[in-house]
């Protein structure tokens, strides 16, 4: 059974982001967009820290031969948090000055995934792209609002990405040559409801979509079908990832953005990170190739 969400680091970062569970160092690491910061939360010690970013930072993944990939608004860089260096690997989309780098996920391959977005939230300047080998290319997805994801399923093959503006989930076939075949659309969520946020894939290949302003995180089967809720006390859940020994700990991620004083008021834990165990494990997330 799936336990209820506790916090677990009341951090109270304005716009949560990116988390991912490093085995290397056993730890969970995310993001603070809007405060430019790196967390680590290590569960077994119970140490907490942080370090800063010179622009807004979207998520930092391990990369094989140490150190790791931050998706900064500019770029990408490679983070080195024994010093809190940040260096240039590949500029992203310099002639759109106003976008950044927002989410991203690592295929069994290595192969790192991401998308970029309007800052304002509001053009439709944000689009997909694909880290291998050292070269950033484009996959084709372009022209949306608040790109989300991607995520993965286990075996590699299917990349899954959220239009947040439009709350909606789409699929696509990842080629042998790591093109995208068509997308087609799997999941449509009510606005009402709350907003598609960042999408996380369990060993079963089912998909865990968080909810912004939705209060809650949801499950849903390879086809699209709706298969488990999880309520949170705050409304704007960011993302989910699978940790621990057993990949059974669920960790969230939250925000503060666009709270009012009174939604603060009522919701003491917004932008807290979360806990909670489930029966389907998660994935270990794969290193990024040098």
């Amino acid at each position: 059974m799936t336990s209820e969400p506790r916090a677990i680091w009341e951090v109270g970062t304005v716009l949560g982001e990116g988390p991912v569970w490093v085995e290397r160092d056993r730890a969970l690491w995310f993001t603070d967009i809007k405060r430019r910061q790196v967390h680590r939360y290590c569960p077994q010690s119970g140490e907490k820290r942080s370090w800063d970013a010179p622009e807004q930072i979207g998520f930092v993944f391990p990369l094989a031969n140490g150190g790791f990939v931050a998706g900064l608004q500019t770029g990408l860089y490679r983070f080195d948090q024994s010093d809190g260096r940040f260096d240039l690997l590949a500029e992203v989309e310099p002639d759109k000055p106003t976008n950044r780098l927002n989410d991203g996920i690592v295929d069994p391959s290595g192969r790192l995934w991401f998308g970029t977005m309007d800052d304002s939230e509001r053009e439709q300047s944000g689009a997909f792209y694909v880290y291998e080998r050292g070269q950033v290319r484009a996959t084709g997805l372009t022209g949306i609002a608040i790109t989300n994801g991607p995520a993965i399923s286990p075996d590699g093959r299917t990349l899954y990405w959220v239009d947040t503006v439009r709350d909606l989930i789409f699929a696509a076939d990842v080629r042998e040559d790591g093109t995208l075949g068509p997308s087609e659309l799997l999941i449509s969520i009510s606005p009402a409801e709350g907003h598609a946020d960042g999408p996380t894939v369990d060993s079963e290949g089912c998909i865990w979509i968080s909810l912004y302003a939705g209060w809650e995180a949801r499950r849903y089967s390879p086809a699209g079908e709706l298969l488990e809720r999880v309520r949170f006390p705050v409304a704007n859940i960011t993302k989910m990832a699978f940790g621990g020994r057993d990949l059974r700990t669920a960790y969230a991620t939250t925000a503060r953005h666009l709270l009012e004083t009174t939604d603060l008021e009522a919701q003491p834990l917004a932008g807290a990170l979360f806990e909670f165990q489930v029966d389907v494990p998660g994935i270990a997330c794969p290193l990024v190739a040098g």
